[in-house]
Parts: structure tokens; sequence; C-alpha cells
């Protein structure tokens, strides 16, 4: 769950932030503020994941603002003007919300901080997002047993189904977590996962997966580990 607070001059702009917030379910919204200053003394006493924050504002700008809150809470900033853009994206701001925006604009926007929030530093993510031909497609790492090479595709191998993308296994081998290990020149798989290891191949939910002799010592090794 992202904990997060909103800061406009507008009541206006926070009640549209409110509503919007109330229906994503990862996001819990502490508080609003419509005085930048007040903010700055919740934060002292508060940790916050995500701060939606105005950039023109009477006392201090959106821009001053963010260079005082601590470094690790995300900003989304939220406009009426497209000029602040270049600068929003200047201080790593997760996003950029252009007003009025909608609904699904702003769902996108609360993706992109939790997707950042599990990839940072000491944490590994939960999940990623894979291109398909039906569009972006989530997926749980808890749910896949292997990565699949084939052609110029890999084939995900879930629980209950299988995912084709078009993707190199070198491409996604970055963006896994450690809990995955390549067994094969075209296999990764989730070693969490594994109910059975012999020397040829792997068992997990009643599937087999090879290893192939060159992946052997570093498989062996890895279980040994564990």
């Amino acid at each position: 769950m992202l904990k997060a607070i909103a800061i406009d001059d507008e009541n206006m702009a926070l009640e549209v932030i409110k509503s919007h917030a109330s229906k994503v379910p990862f996001l819990e919204l502490e508080q609003v503020f419509t005085d930048a200053i007040d903010a700055l003394e919740y934060l002292k006493c508060h940790a916050i994941d995500l701060i939606f924050l105005d950039i023109n504002m009477p006392d201090i700008s959106g821009i001053d603002f963010a260079g005082l809150v601590p470094g690790e809470t995300m900003v989304i900033f939220t406009t009426a003007y497209s000029d602040y853009a270049v600068k929003g994206f200047e201080l790593d701001a997760i996003d950029y919300l252009l007003k009025p925006f909608n609904l699904g604009r702003f769902l996108k926007a609360c993706q992109k901080a939790q997707e950042w929030s599990e990839l940072r530093p000491g944490n590994e993510s939960l999940f990623m997002y894979l291109k398909t031909s039906e569009g972006q497609q989530k997926i749980k790492f808890s749910e896949l047993l292997c990565c699949e090479a084939t052609g110029n595709y890999v084939t995900f191998h879930l629980r209950n189904e299988k995912v084709l993308s078009r993707v190199t296994l070198a491409e996604i081998e970055k963006s896994l977590p450690s809990s995955f290990i390549r067994t094969h020149r075209s296999y990764i798989v989730n070693a969490a996962l594994v109910d059975k290891v012999e020397r040829h191949q792997l068992i997990a939910e009643n599937q087999n997966f090879p290893v192939s002799l060159s992946f052997m010592d570093q498989v062996a090794g890895f279980f040994e580990k564990r």
C-alpha cells in the first residue's frame, strides 16, 4: 500500500484527487493540504511514499517544495501548465499530470509509482508487465514457473496459463528476482517453486524443466546454498 498526501492551493483540485484516489486499491491518501508549509510540518512526523504536488502555488512553488522532501519520497506533479513538464522530470518526478486529468490517467501515474516503489534498492519487485499481442499483461513472479526461449519470443509458464511475448531471454533475466536461475540456454526457472532437483531436470508444479550440462554445476551450487 502506498501512503500519499496531496498538496494544492485549490480545494476543487484536491477533491478530484481524493475522488480518484478512493478508486485505486493500492493507494491510501492520508491527508490533503492547501498550505505547503503545513504539509512540510506533516512530513516531519509521518513517513509518506508519494506526494501529489501542484506546481503553481502562492507561498512556495511545487518545484521548490520537491527539493525539500526526503529523497525517497516519490512526487507526481499536478498542474494546469504544460511548460513545467521538463523541469518536473529534471527533478526525477514519477509522472506529470496535466489538469484536468481523468481517472485512467491518474491510475497510470499511480501504477508507475507502485512499480518504482517495488524496484527500489533492497526491494525485489513482485511483478512485471509484458507486452503481448493483446496489450500489457501483469505477471506475478509468485505464479511464474519458468521462462522458455522460443525463437524470437519467450514463453512464460505460469501456474494456470502460458503467455507469449516478443522479447529475449537475456532481457528478461535482468528483470527477474534472485529466486530465478538459468538452467539451460533456453530456460530460466523459479527456484522458489521447485519441488524436486534432479541432475538433468528440475520439477515444479508437476512440470519438468531441463538442466543442461553447461549449467549443472551452477544449478547444483545454487540449491546447496538454499
